[in-house]
């Protein structure tokens, strides 16, 4: 014990501080959606006023990652705060295995530029089962906890209604193309996405992904739970949110519920840093 006031007091005379281990968190938007949702429900804007913030955005491209740094970042790019928070751009409509290709490269890039600090992944609807797979299927050095907000673990009945709807042959295909625009283009280019998060079901990735041995992290699912639903939101049953009905995790996920609908939201904030101070 007196080694370490003896150490404290040289530091103080010395100018120098030692500081607390870092962490860094990796937010991952849902589907048709992108980095910006982060900002726009206010999300960051909570994080930074509780120390942690904004690094940068991220993205992917023929050079690699590419970040767009934050003005704080830009103004001192040679210091660091404490707890850094990056924003993932991946391509949305993408199945879940090119959305997570994505996201690891990310993650191998924040590993290289935080070696020693801890990483903590948050989700929201299909970008927590992007960062899931990432971390089956990869060990990520450094990763200390997974957060879900109102993702669909178990799948969701309207993505097969979606692949339903898609699925006509000429001409009923050009019928639905001429009357529904751009909104049924986007159906059609997602049915890839789509065919990855129906219920699970022999050959499909979410059995593949929820049969498979899970990294022993922290795991933590906020559910949303709306009026005038049972349980979960309009678009993903409250079960299909919940880590806990994935077997290997099973007992293993901290839950929280949210009392609101699907898309992300200012309260989301606030919960977020409850969740970060019991991690």
């Amino acid at each position: 014990m007196k080694r370490w006031i003896i150490f404290g007091l040289l530091c103080s005379l010395a100018g120098f501080v030692p500081s607390a281990r870092a962490d860094v968190m990796l937010l991952a938007h849902g589907y048709l959606s992108s980095a910006a949702t982060w900002e726009a429900s206010g999300i960051t804007e909570q994080l930074e006023q509780n120390q942690w913030y904004r690094a940068g955005i991220l993205s992917t491209g023929p050079s690699g990652v590419q970040m767009l740094p934050s003005a704080r970042h830009r103004a001192n790019p040679d210091k660091q705060p404490a707890n850094k928070v990056y924003l993932a751009e991946l391509p949305s409509t993408a199945p879940i295995g090119i959305q997570a290709d994505h996201l690891q490269a990310m993650l191998r890039f924040i590993n290289s530029q935080h070696p020693k600090e801890k990483i903590i992944l948050v989700g929201h609807s299909v970008g927590g089962v992007v960062a899931r797979l990432v971390l089956v299927r990869s060990q990520i050095p450094n990763a200390h906890a997974l957060i879900t907000i109102a993702s669909p673990h178990l799948g969701t009945p309207l993505a097969e209604t979606a692949l339903n709807a898609t699925s006509d042959i000429w001409p009923v295909e050009v019928i639905k193309d001429f009357f529904g625009g751009n909104s049924y283009q986007t159906l059609r280019y997602s049915r890839g996405l789509y065919i990855d998060i129906v219920r699970p079901w022999p050959g499909s990735l979410l059995f593949w992904l929820n049969g498979q041995p899970h990294p022993p992290l922290k795991y933590v699912s906020i559910v949303r739970s709306q009026p005038f639903v049972l349980w979960g939101d309009l678009l993903v049953p409250g079960t299909s949110q919940d880590m806990n009905h994935v077997p290997p995790l099973a007992g293993k996920a901290t839950l929280y519920t949210s009392a609101t609908g699907h898309e992300l939201h200012p309260g989301d904030g606030p919960l977020l840093l409850t969740i970060l101070k019991s991690l």
